[in-house]
């Protein structure tokens, strides 16, 4: 247990001496700072009686209850720390795979008490909690900001942290594999974001199937199933940000999945390298 925790540590390590961790930290900083002063409400009896935005009024606000503002907004953090965050957070994470098979560094690490599979997750298992903590400093100060300016406490906002972090480490695990199998920070950079943005076409599989052939349509039904939904994930986020039902959780099931096996070979093609 001790060896994977060094390991752990050691990967908080590298991602603050990259300044990437404090790159990032400083970003969600000035988010909660915008969040916490841009937004002036008036609230008077757990009502919305005025709203000022960057010091203006803007139009429409008589017909916006409070429940509806708090819902909005974070349910845009959340959009964006979704899109926006996981693009850059495997951006900023992806070179870590890549360095740490370099000679010098994977013989050191090789040298330890542990499995090349242990070895392995526990490099993965230090991007995840990293990443899971700015997620949960992120989203989880906006949370805590609009709760205590309007008195409104969304709890299930909260569960879409966890989807946010679990589909960081869904698309993370095609950076591992390619990082492993090519040692090409830029390949493995390109096929997860290729895979995202394939998840926009995929997510119209219903009404595309409609205009296709049967072996066309079953092809692309099979790339549906098996690729990751990221784009469908997105609606997920914003329902649970608006405490509304999710009307499916296959998405988030299949993506996982998906993951699943993509660390399963990543791991089978660590083991077996020739370092």
């Amino acid at each position: 247990m001790q060896p994977t925790l060094g390991l752990i540590y050691l990967t908080f390590r590298e991602l603050w001496a990259k300044k990437i961790v404090l790159g990032l930290f400083v970003m969600s900083s000035l988010i909660l700072v915008m969040v916490a002063f841009a937004l002036n409400l008036d609230v008077v009896d757990g009502s919305l009686s005025g709203l000022r935005l960057f010091g203006q009024s803007p139009d429409g606000m008589g017909d916006l209850s409070l429940e509806r503002l708090v819902f909005g907004v974070e349910a845009a953090v959340a959009g964006a720390a979704y899109w926006i965050g996981i693009l850059l957070a495997l951006f900023a994470t992806a070179p870590l795979i890549v360095s740490m098979m370099e000679r010098g560094h994977i013989d050191l690490l090789l040298s330890k008490p542990m499995s090349r599979p242990t070895l392995f997750l526990s490099h993965v298992a230090g991007v995840w909690l990293a990443v899971a903590v700015l997620t949960l400093y992120l989203l989880g100060g906006v949370w805590i900001i609009m709760s205590i300016k309007t008195g409104v406490w969304n709890g299930s906002f909260l569960i879409s942290i966890g989807l946010v972090v679990l589909m960081f480490g869904v698309m993370y695990s095609t950076v591992a594999l390619m990082g492993v199998w090519t040692e090409s920070t830029a390949l493995a950079l390109i096929v997860s974001y290729g895979l995202i943005f394939a998840s926009l076409v995929l997510a119209g599989h219903e009404a595309i199937v409609e205009e296709m052939g049967l072996v066309g349509s079953s092809a692309f039904n099979v790339l549906y199933h098996i690729l990751p939904n990221f784009a469908e994930v997105t609606t997920m986020v914003a329902n649970l940000s608006r405490a509304e039902a999710v009307s499916s959780w296959y998405p988030l099931t299949s993506s996982v999945l998906f993951g699943g096996v993509i660390y399963a070979l990543a791991i089978w093609q660590f083991a077996r390298r020739d370092f």
